[in-house]
Protein backbone atom coordinates (compact mmCIF):
# COMPACT_ATOMS: atom_id res chain seq x y z
CA UNK A 1 0.00 0.00 0.00
CA UNK A 2 1.47 3.39 -0.70
CA UNK A 3 1.52 6.45 1.20
CA UNK A 4 0.20 9.94 1.43
CA UNK A 5 -3.21 11.32 2.73
CA UNK A 6 -4.47 8.73 4.93
CA UNK A 7 -7.64 10.59 6.76
CA UNK A 8 -8.50 13.92 6.54
CA UNK A 9 -11.02 16.45 8.46
CA UNK A 10 -12.37 20.03 8.11
CA UNK A 11 -13.86 22.09 11.08
CA UNK A 12 -16.23 25.12 10.06
CA UNK A 13 -17.86 26.63 13.14
CA UNK A 14 -21.70 26.45 13.80
CA UNK A 15 -22.03 30.43 13.66
CA UNK A 16 -22.43 32.60 10.62
CA UNK A 17 -22.59 35.96 10.28
CA UNK A 18 -24.65 38.05 7.46
CA UNK A 19 -22.67 40.16 5.53
CA UNK A 20 -25.75 42.53 5.29
CA UNK A 21 -25.93 42.64 9.18
CA UNK A 22 -22.97 44.75 9.16
CA UNK A 23 -24.53 47.19 6.67
CA UNK A 24 -27.32 47.55 8.40
CA UNK A 25 -25.36 48.95 11.64
CA UNK A 26 -22.28 50.97 10.12
CA UNK A 27 -24.44 52.32 6.80
CA UNK A 28 -21.73 51.25 4.46
CA UNK A 29 -20.12 48.06 3.61
CA UNK A 30 -21.85 44.35 3.97
CA UNK A 31 -22.74 42.70 0.77
CA UNK A 32 -24.37 39.30 0.07
CA UNK A 33 -23.48 35.93 1.66
CA UNK A 34 -22.49 34.86 5.06
CA UNK A 35 -18.70 33.87 6.59
CA UNK A 36 -17.66 31.49 9.61
CA UNK A 37 -17.21 33.12 12.75
CA UNK A 38 -15.84 31.02 15.66
CA UNK A 39 -17.13 31.28 18.69
CA UNK A 40 -16.39 33.04 21.79
CA UNK A 41 -15.09 30.16 23.28
CA UNK A 42 -13.04 29.09 20.49
CA UNK A 43 -9.28 30.06 19.09
CA UNK A 44 -6.96 28.49 16.43
CA UNK A 45 -6.36 25.88 19.02
CA UNK A 46 -9.54 24.73 19.32
CA UNK A 47 -10.49 24.84 15.89
CA UNK A 48 -7.49 22.36 15.16
CA UNK A 49 -8.69 19.99 17.67
CA UNK A 50 -12.04 19.93 16.19
CA UNK A 51 -10.41 19.26 12.53
CA UNK A 52 -7.58 16.79 13.78
CA UNK A 53 -10.60 14.72 16.01
CA UNK A 54 -12.25 14.37 12.76
CA UNK A 55 -8.76 13.37 10.69
CA UNK A 56 -8.43 10.64 13.42
CA UNK A 57 -11.76 9.41 13.40
CA UNK A 58 -11.87 7.36 10.43
CA UNK A 59 -7.63 7.11 10.01
CA UNK A 60 -5.73 4.90 11.80
CA UNK A 61 -6.48 6.40 15.17
CA UNK A 62 -4.34 8.80 17.59
CA UNK A 63 -1.93 5.48 18.60
CA UNK A 64 -0.56 5.92 15.00
CA UNK A 65 0.31 9.43 14.78
CA UNK A 66 4.29 10.10 15.39
CA UNK A 67 4.48 13.49 14.79
CA UNK A 68 1.76 16.58 14.77
CA UNK A 69 2.65 20.01 13.55
CA UNK A 70 0.34 23.02 13.79
CA UNK A 71 0.06 26.00 11.60
CA UNK A 72 -1.85 29.41 12.45
CA UNK A 73 -0.98 32.79 11.15
CA UNK A 74 -2.91 33.33 14.53
CA UNK A 75 -1.32 31.10 17.28
CA UNK A 76 -3.00 31.24 20.88
CA UNK A 77 0.21 31.55 22.54
CA UNK A 78 4.16 32.80 21.74
CA UNK A 79 6.94 31.52 23.49
CA UNK A 80 4.42 28.15 24.17
CA UNK A 81 3.94 25.86 21.84
CA UNK A 82 -0.04 25.70 21.20
CA UNK A 83 0.74 21.90 19.05
CA UNK A 84 1.15 20.65 22.57
CA UNK A 85 -2.63 21.61 23.71
CA UNK A 86 -3.53 19.70 20.36
CA UNK A 87 -1.33 17.02 20.74
CA UNK A 88 -3.00 16.94 24.41
CA UNK A 89 -6.53 17.52 23.45
CA UNK A 90 -6.35 14.43 20.57
CA UNK A 91 -4.57 11.87 23.61
CA UNK A 92 -1.74 11.39 21.40
CA UNK A 93 1.17 9.27 22.51
CA UNK A 94 4.01 10.71 24.83
CA UNK A 95 6.77 9.53 22.37
CA UNK A 96 4.43 12.15 19.61
CA UNK A 97 6.55 15.25 18.71
CA UNK A 98 4.14 18.58 18.61
CA UNK A 99 5.44 21.36 16.97
CA UNK A 100 3.82 24.89 15.74
CA UNK A 101 4.26 26.34 12.17
CA UNK A 102 3.41 29.66 13.01
CA UNK A 103 3.70 33.06 10.64
CA UNK A 104 2.48 33.57 7.66
CA UNK A 105 -0.40 31.44 5.72
CA UNK A 106 2.43 30.30 3.34
CA UNK A 107 2.99 28.57 6.30
CA UNK A 108 -0.22 26.17 6.15
CA UNK A 109 1.18 24.81 2.78
CA UNK A 110 4.43 24.15 4.25
CA UNK A 111 3.28 22.13 7.42
CA UNK A 112 0.95 19.83 4.77
CA UNK A 113 4.31 19.30 2.64
CA UNK A 114 6.24 18.67 5.49
CA UNK A 115 3.53 15.65 6.50
CA UNK A 116 3.53 14.66 2.98
CA UNK A 117 7.96 14.49 2.87
CA UNK A 118 7.54 12.32 6.30
CA UNK A 119 5.12 10.02 5.31
CA UNK A 120 7.60 8.99 2.34
CA UNK A 121 9.58 5.73 1.72
CA UNK A 122 13.11 8.10 3.03
CA UNK A 123 14.34 8.08 -0.15
CA UNK A 124 18.64 9.36 0.56
CA UNK A 125 19.74 12.23 -1.39
CA UNK A 126 20.90 12.09 -4.74
CA UNK A 127 20.71 12.94 -8.66
CA UNK A 128 18.22 10.32 -9.19
CA UNK A 129 15.63 11.39 -6.98
CA UNK A 130 13.21 13.91 -8.53
CA UNK A 131 13.40 17.41 -7.01
CA UNK A 132 9.62 17.26 -7.01
CA UNK A 133 9.01 13.78 -4.80
CA UNK A 134 9.11 15.36 -1.61
CA UNK A 135 10.80 12.15 -0.13
CA UNK A 136 15.00 14.01 -0.56
CA UNK A 137 16.32 12.90 2.79
CA UNK A 138 13.47 12.18 4.55
CA UNK A 139 13.17 10.10 7.34
CA UNK A 140 11.45 6.83 6.40
CA UNK A 141 7.95 6.47 7.04
CA UNK A 142 6.48 8.36 9.92
CA UNK A 143 3.04 9.06 10.17
CA UNK A 144 2.13 12.98 10.53
CA UNK A 145 -0.45 14.93 11.55
CA UNK A 146 -0.51 18.29 9.73
CA UNK A 147 -3.09 20.46 11.33
CA UNK A 148 -4.11 24.04 9.97
CA UNK A 149 -6.36 26.72 11.45
CA UNK A 150 -6.82 30.29 10.74
CA UNK A 151 -9.68 32.61 12.67
CA UNK A 152 -9.66 36.03 10.27
CA UNK A 153 -10.61 39.83 11.53
CA UNK A 154 -10.70 43.32 10.62
CA UNK A 155 -11.04 46.42 11.82
CA UNK A 156 -14.90 47.27 11.65
CA UNK A 157 -16.54 47.83 8.51
CA UNK A 158 -13.32 46.75 6.70
CA UNK A 159 -13.39 44.44 3.56
CA UNK A 160 -11.02 41.90 5.85
CA UNK A 161 -14.04 41.61 8.11
CA UNK A 162 -16.40 41.32 5.62
CA UNK A 163 -14.71 39.14 3.49
CA UNK A 164 -12.96 36.63 6.29
CA UNK A 165 -13.89 33.50 8.02
CA UNK A 166 -12.76 31.27 10.18
CA UNK A 167 -12.25 27.59 10.02
CA UNK A 168 -9.57 24.61 10.28
CA UNK A 169 -8.44 21.34 7.79
CA UNK A 170 -6.31 18.28 9.53
CA UNK A 171 -4.76 15.82 7.45
CA UNK A 172 -2.89 12.44 8.49
CA UNK A 173 -0.03 11.41 5.81
CA UNK A 174 0.90 8.07 6.36
CA UNK A 175 3.11 5.69 4.85
CA UNK A 176 0.65 2.67 4.41
CA UNK A 177 -3.02 2.99 3.10
CA UNK A 178 -2.41 6.94 1.24
CA UNK A 179 -5.81 7.76 -0.63
CA UNK A 180 -4.05 10.60 -2.09
CA UNK A 181 -0.14 10.62 -3.27
CA UNK A 182 1.82 13.23 -4.01
CA UNK A 183 3.00 13.34 -7.51
CA UNK A 184 4.60 16.93 -8.02
CA UNK A 185 5.15 20.43 -6.93
CA UNK A 186 6.38 23.46 -7.50
CA UNK A 187 7.13 26.67 -5.73
CA UNK A 188 7.86 30.58 -6.68
CA UNK A 189 9.27 33.14 -4.08
CA UNK A 190 9.60 36.63 -4.11
CA UNK A 191 10.47 39.19 -1.32
CA UNK A 192 7.93 42.27 -1.70
CA UNK A 193 5.07 43.85 0.38
CA UNK A 194 1.42 42.46 0.23
CA UNK A 195 0.09 41.92 3.31
CA UNK A 196 1.54 42.16 6.61
CA UNK A 197 1.30 42.39 10.82
CA UNK A 198 3.67 42.86 13.43
CA UNK A 199 3.66 41.33 16.79
CA UNK A 200 1.05 42.90 19.16
CA UNK A 201 -1.44 44.11 15.99
CA UNK A 202 -4.64 42.22 15.52
CA UNK A 203 -5.19 43.79 12.16
CA UNK A 204 -3.58 43.23 9.07
CA UNK A 205 -2.37 46.14 6.44
CA UNK A 206 -2.78 45.38 2.99
CA UNK A 207 -0.98 47.32 0.16
CA UNK A 208 -2.59 48.73 -2.73
CA UNK A 209 -4.37 45.93 -4.89
CA UNK A 210 -3.17 46.05 -8.41
CA UNK A 211 0.45 45.86 -7.06
CA UNK A 212 0.01 42.56 -5.35
CA UNK A 213 -1.62 41.29 -8.45
CA UNK A 214 1.05 42.13 -11.22
CA UNK A 215 3.39 40.06 -8.87
CA UNK A 216 1.37 36.67 -7.75
CA UNK A 217 0.14 36.21 -11.72
CA UNK A 218 3.81 35.54 -12.80
CA UNK A 219 4.77 33.36 -9.43
CA UNK A 220 1.73 31.50 -9.27
CA UNK A 221 1.85 30.49 -13.22
CA UNK A 222 5.46 29.25 -11.97
CA UNK A 223 4.29 27.43 -9.53
CA UNK A 224 1.74 25.86 -11.20
CA UNK A 225 3.55 24.85 -14.81
CA UNK A 226 6.40 23.47 -12.29
CA UNK A 227 4.16 21.24 -10.53
CA UNK A 228 2.63 19.84 -13.22
CA UNK A 229 6.04 19.65 -14.86
CA UNK A 230 7.41 17.51 -12.01
CA UNK A 231 4.09 15.16 -11.81
CA UNK A 232 4.61 14.38 -15.54
CA UNK A 233 0.88 15.66 -16.61
CA UNK A 234 -0.32 18.70 -18.88
CA UNK A 235 -3.46 21.07 -17.98
CA UNK A 236 -6.12 18.83 -19.79
CA UNK A 237 -4.79 15.48 -17.39
CA UNK A 238 -6.23 17.96 -13.98
CA UNK A 239 -9.57 16.37 -12.58
CA UNK A 240 -10.02 19.11 -10.02
CA UNK A 241 -8.11 22.41 -9.59
CA UNK A 242 -7.78 24.39 -5.88
CA UNK A 243 -6.83 27.91 -6.22
CA UNK A 244 -6.70 30.20 -2.78
CA UNK A 245 -5.43 33.18 -1.08
CA UNK A 246 -5.63 36.30 0.39
CA UNK A 247 -5.28 37.97 -2.60
CA UNK A 248 -8.75 37.65 -4.53
CA UNK A 249 -8.15 39.84 -7.22
CA UNK A 250 -4.98 37.98 -7.88
CA UNK A 251 -6.70 34.70 -7.51
CA UNK A 252 -9.04 35.49 -9.80
CA UNK A 253 -6.86 36.78 -12.23
CA UNK A 254 -4.59 33.65 -11.67
CA UNK A 255 -7.59 31.20 -12.20
CA UNK A 256 -8.48 32.09 -15.55
CA UNK A 257 -5.16 32.05 -16.82
CA UNK A 258 -4.22 28.45 -15.73
CA UNK A 259 -5.34 26.77 -18.55
CA UNK A 260 -8.07 24.16 -16.91
CA UNK A 261 -11.59 23.59 -18.08
CA UNK A 262 -13.78 25.75 -15.66
CA UNK A 263 -15.66 22.75 -14.95
CA UNK A 264 -12.38 20.93 -12.74
CA UNK A 265 -12.21 24.20 -10.77
CA UNK A 266 -13.33 23.69 -7.21
CA UNK A 267 -16.69 25.11 -5.60
CA UNK A 268 -15.72 28.49 -3.95
CA UNK A 269 -16.45 28.81 -1.04
CA UNK A 270 -16.15 32.51 0.48
CA UNK A 271 -19.49 33.31 -0.54
CA UNK A 272 -20.86 30.98 2.35
CA UNK A 273 -17.98 31.03 4.64
CA UNK A 274 -15.48 33.42 3.77
CA UNK A 275 -11.90 33.31 2.84
CA UNK A 276 -10.47 31.20 5.21
CA UNK A 277 -6.72 32.37 5.28
CA UNK A 278 -4.38 29.85 5.79
CA UNK A 279 -6.71 27.24 6.51
CA UNK A 280 -8.86 27.68 3.13
CA UNK A 281 -6.60 25.66 0.98
CA UNK A 282 -6.92 23.10 3.61
CA UNK A 283 -10.77 22.87 3.71
CA UNK A 284 -11.40 23.26 -0.48
CA UNK A 285 -8.91 20.15 -0.69
CA UNK A 286 -10.82 18.25 2.19
CA UNK A 287 -14.32 19.15 0.00
CA UNK A 288 -12.75 18.08 -3.34
CA UNK A 289 -11.30 14.75 -1.60
CA UNK A 290 -14.93 14.33 -0.50
CA UNK A 291 -16.41 14.45 -3.99
CA UNK A 292 -13.28 13.14 -6.02
CA UNK A 293 -13.36 9.59 -7.22
CA UNK A 294 -10.17 6.92 -7.05
CA UNK A 295 -7.23 7.55 -10.06
CA UNK A 296 -8.32 11.45 -10.33
CA UNK A 297 -5.69 14.17 -10.42
CA UNK A 298 -5.84 16.90 -7.65
CA UNK A 299 -4.12 20.01 -8.46
CA UNK A 300 -3.88 22.40 -5.41
CA UNK A 301 -2.32 26.06 -6.33
CA UNK A 302 -1.81 28.89 -3.36
CA UNK A 303 -1.11 31.95 -3.32
CA UNK A 304 0.71 33.85 0.02
CA UNK A 305 4.11 35.46 -0.51
CA UNK A 306 4.79 33.75 -3.29
CA UNK A 307 3.49 30.50 -5.10
CA UNK A 308 3.24 26.94 -3.77
CA UNK A 309 1.59 24.21 -6.12
CA UNK A 310 1.38 20.28 -5.75
CA UNK A 311 -0.33 17.48 -7.54
CA UNK A 312 -2.08 14.69 -6.02
CA UNK A 313 -2.85 11.41 -7.50
CA UNK A 314 -6.02 9.21 -5.81
CA UNK A 315 -6.38 5.71 -5.64
CA UNK A 316 -8.53 2.84 -4.79
CA UNK A 317 -8.31 3.37 -0.97
CA UNK A 318 -10.42 6.88 -1.31
CA UNK A 319 -13.37 4.19 -1.60
CA UNK A 320 -12.96 2.83 1.38
CA UNK A 321 -12.01 6.34 3.50
CA UNK A 322 -15.60 7.24 1.96
CA UNK A 323 -17.17 4.62 3.48
CA UNK A 324 -15.52 4.96 6.85
CA UNK A 325 -16.15 8.46 7.37
CA UNK A 326 -19.86 7.71 6.69
CA UNK A 327 -20.00 4.95 9.15
CA UNK A 328 -17.94 7.13 11.59
CA UNK A 329 -20.48 9.86 10.66
CA UNK A 330 -18.11 12.60 9.73
CA UNK A 331 -19.84 15.48 8.52
CA UNK A 332 -18.30 17.01 5.18
CA UNK A 333 -17.47 20.35 4.47
CA UNK A 334 -21.05 20.61 2.46
CA UNK A 335 -23.04 19.43 5.48
CA UNK A 336 -20.65 22.00 7.44
CA UNK A 337 -22.07 24.89 5.32
CA UNK A 338 -25.79 23.51 5.63
CA UNK A 339 -25.69 23.24 8.94
CA UNK A 340 -24.28 26.80 10.03
CA UNK A 341 -26.35 29.31 11.91
CA UNK A 342 -27.09 32.82 10.25
CA UNK A 343 -28.69 34.71 12.72
CA UNK A 344 -25.51 35.65 14.77
CA UNK A 345 -25.71 39.90 15.53
CA UNK A 346 -23.08 41.85 14.54
CA UNK A 347 -22.93 43.60 18.20
CA UNK A 348 -22.53 40.00 18.79
CA UNK A 349 -19.46 39.32 16.46
CA UNK A 350 -18.05 42.64 17.43
CA UNK A 351 -18.15 41.40 21.14
CA UNK A 352 -16.65 37.87 20.39
CA UNK A 353 -13.93 39.66 18.39
CA UNK A 354 -13.08 41.79 21.20
CA UNK A 355 -13.99 45.22 19.69
CA UNK A 356 -17.14 46.13 21.99
CA UNK A 357 -16.43 45.82 25.25
CA UNK A 358 -19.66 45.14 27.64
CA UNK A 359 -20.56 45.27 31.03
CA UNK A 360 -18.95 42.21 32.91
CA UNK A 361 -21.02 40.24 35.20
CA UNK A 362 -20.58 41.56 38.97
CA UNK A 363 -18.64 38.88 39.99
CA UNK A 364 -14.61 38.19 40.47
CA UNK A 365 -12.24 37.99 37.56
CA UNK A 366 -11.50 34.33 36.56
CA UNK A 367 -8.20 33.49 38.16
CA UNK A 368 -5.86 31.58 35.65
CA UNK A 369 -4.90 28.20 36.21
CA UNK A 370 -1.97 27.35 38.12
CA UNK A 371 0.59 24.96 36.04
CA UNK A 372 1.32 21.93 38.97
CA UNK A 373 -2.49 21.27 39.08
CA UNK A 374 -3.18 21.24 35.14
CA UNK A 375 -0.28 19.00 34.64
CA UNK A 376 -1.63 16.74 37.12
CA UNK A 377 -4.84 16.74 35.50
CA UNK A 378 -3.79 16.36 32.04
CA UNK A 379 -5.42 13.40 31.15
CA UNK A 380 -9.04 14.66 32.57
CA UNK A 381 -8.52 18.49 31.49
CA UNK A 382 -7.29 18.03 27.97
CA UNK A 383 -8.05 14.02 27.05
CA UNK A 384 -11.30 13.97 28.61
CA UNK A 385 -10.27 10.66 29.93
CA UNK A 386 -13.00 9.07 32.60
CA UNK A 387 -12.08 5.82 34.91
CA UNK A 388 -14.04 3.04 35.29
CA UNK A 389 -13.59 0.70 37.95
CA UNK A 390 -12.65 -2.67 36.59
CA UNK A 391 -14.16 -4.29 39.73
CA UNK A 392 -17.63 -3.11 38.99
CA UNK A 393 -17.47 -1.09 35.82
CA UNK A 394 -18.74 1.75 37.19
CA UNK A 395 -17.41 5.33 35.66
CA UNK A 396 -16.27 7.98 37.26
CA UNK A 397 -16.17 12.06 36.08
CA UNK A 398 -13.83 12.63 36.94
CA UNK A 399 -11.31 10.35 37.17
CA UNK A 400 -10.19 8.88 41.03
CA UNK A 401 -8.56 6.29 42.67
CA UNK A 402 -11.62 4.93 45.26
CA UNK A 403 -14.63 3.68 43.23
CA UNK A 404 -18.00 5.44 44.77
CA UNK A 405 -19.54 2.20 44.10
CA UNK A 406 -18.19 -0.87 45.30
CA UNK A 407 -15.29 1.18 47.42
CA UNK A 408 -12.48 -1.01 45.32
CA UNK A 409 -9.46 1.20 45.46
CA UNK A 410 -6.60 1.77 42.05
CA UNK A 411 -8.52 -0.71 40.09
CA UNK A 412 -9.22 2.36 37.16
CA UNK A 413 -9.05 2.02 33.34
CA UNK A 414 -8.52 5.23 31.78
CA UNK A 415 -11.58 5.89 29.48
CA UNK A 416 -11.59 9.10 26.88
CA UNK A 417 -14.38 9.70 26.41
CA UNK A 418 -14.48 12.93 23.88
CA UNK A 419 -16.12 10.93 21.60
CA UNK A 420 -18.85 9.44 23.08
CA UNK A 421 -22.01 10.96 23.00
CA UNK A 422 -24.87 11.47 25.55
CA UNK A 423 -28.27 12.98 26.98
CA UNK A 424 -29.21 16.34 28.61
CA UNK A 425 -30.65 14.70 31.88
CA UNK A 426 -31.28 18.76 33.38
CA UNK A 427 -29.94 22.02 32.90
CA UNK A 428 -29.88 25.35 34.30
CA UNK A 429 -29.41 28.94 33.01
CA UNK A 430 -27.12 31.32 34.88
CA UNK A 431 -27.93 35.11 34.04
CA UNK A 432 -24.39 36.41 36.29
CA UNK A 433 -22.27 34.06 35.47
CA UNK A 434 -19.01 35.82 33.88
CA UNK A 435 -19.36 35.01 29.44
CA UNK A 436 -18.82 36.52 26.42
CA UNK A 437 -21.82 35.25 25.37
CA UNK A 438 -24.80 35.18 27.96
CA UNK A 439 -26.51 33.58 29.70
CA UNK A 440 -24.16 30.49 30.37
CA UNK A 441 -26.19 26.97 30.29
CA UNK A 442 -24.72 24.60 32.43
CA UNK A 443 -26.15 21.16 31.99
CA UNK A 444 -26.27 17.63 33.62
CA UNK A 445 -25.06 15.20 30.74
CA UNK A 446 -25.56 11.10 31.16
CA UNK A 447 -23.28 9.45 28.63
CA UNK A 448 -23.76 6.42 26.64
CA UNK A 449 -22.62 3.71 28.88
CA UNK A 450 -22.52 5.10 31.97
CA UNK A 451 -20.97 8.22 33.65
CA UNK A 452 -22.84 11.91 35.14
CA UNK A 453 -21.48 14.79 34.49
CA UNK A 454 -21.46 18.73 34.94
CA UNK A 455 -20.64 20.66 32.51
CA UNK A 456 -21.06 23.97 29.84
CA UNK A 457 -23.23 23.87 27.09
CA UNK A 458 -22.12 25.88 23.75
CA UNK A 459 -23.75 26.27 20.14
CA UNK A 460 -26.69 26.60 21.96
CA UNK A 461 -29.66 29.24 22.92
CA UNK A 462 -31.84 28.37 26.07
CA UNK A 463 -35.37 28.45 24.63
CA UNK A 464 -33.72 25.77 22.11
CA UNK A 465 -32.56 23.17 24.87
CA UNK A 466 -34.66 20.63 26.20
CA UNK A 467 -34.34 17.42 28.63
CA UNK A 468 -33.24 14.44 26.67
CA UNK A 469 -31.47 16.36 24.12
CA UNK A 470 -28.29 14.40 22.60
CA UNK A 471 -25.47 15.97 22.80
CA UNK A 472 -21.67 15.37 22.11
CA UNK A 473 -18.24 17.11 23.21
CA UNK A 474 -16.28 19.60 22.48
CA UNK A 475 -12.71 21.35 23.45
CA UNK A 476 -13.13 25.37 23.89
CA UNK A 477 -11.74 27.61 25.73
CA UNK A 478 -13.07 28.67 28.81
CA UNK A 479 -11.86 31.67 29.80
CA UNK A 480 -8.02 33.33 29.59
CA UNK A 481 -6.83 35.13 32.79
CA UNK A 482 -3.53 36.96 32.99
CA UNK A 483 -2.27 35.70 29.64
CA UNK A 484 -3.10 32.17 30.82
CA UNK A 485 -5.73 30.00 28.37
CA UNK A 486 -7.80 27.97 30.56
CA UNK A 487 -8.93 25.03 28.27
CA UNK A 488 -11.46 22.37 28.90
CA UNK A 489 -14.31 20.33 27.04
CA UNK A 490 -18.24 22.03 26.55
CA UNK A 491 -20.97 19.94 25.54
CA UNK A 492 -22.77 20.87 21.98
CA UNK A 493 -25.96 19.78 20.48
CA UNK A 494 -25.51 16.79 18.69
CA UNK A 495 -25.67 17.32 14.83
CA UNK A 496 -28.74 15.95 13.58
CA UNK A 497 -29.96 14.70 16.63
CA UNK A 498 -33.65 16.46 17.58
CA UNK A 499 -34.82 17.28 20.64
CA UNK A 500 -36.20 14.06 22.35
CA UNK A 501 -38.26 15.23 25.40
CA UNK A 502 -39.28 18.85 27.07
CA UNK A 503 -38.46 19.96 29.61
CA UNK A 504 -38.00 23.36 31.88
CA UNK A 505 -34.53 24.96 33.10
CA UNK A 506 -33.69 26.49 35.98
CA UNK A 507 -33.21 30.39 36.53
CA UNK A 508 -29.82 31.93 38.29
Amino acid sequence: MSGGIAAWGAYLPYWRLQRSAIGAVLGSGGGRGTRAVASYDEDTTTLGVEAGRRALAAGPGAGAVQDLVLSTPDPAYLDKTSATTVHAALGLGRACGAYDFAGSSRSAIGSLLQALALSGPGVPPGPDVPAGSGTRGAAAGRTTLAVVSDLRTGLAGSAEERDSGDGAAAFLCAPEGGVAQLVGRGAASDEFLDRWRVPGETDSHVWEERFGEELYVPLAREAFAAALKDAGISEGDVDHAVVTGLHARAVKAVTKGLGVSEGVLAPDLSGMVGNLGAAHAGVALCDVLERAEPDQVIAVLSLADGADAFVLRTDEALVAAHRARAEAGIPSVADQIAAGRDDLSYAGFLTWRGQMHREPPRRPDPERPGAPTVHRSEAWKYAFAASRCTACGFRHMPPTRACLNCRAIDHMQAERLADVPGTVATFTIDHLAFSLSPPVIGVIIDFDGGGRFRCEMTDARPDELSIGDRVSMTFRRVWTAQGVHNYFWKARPLAGAGATGHGSENET
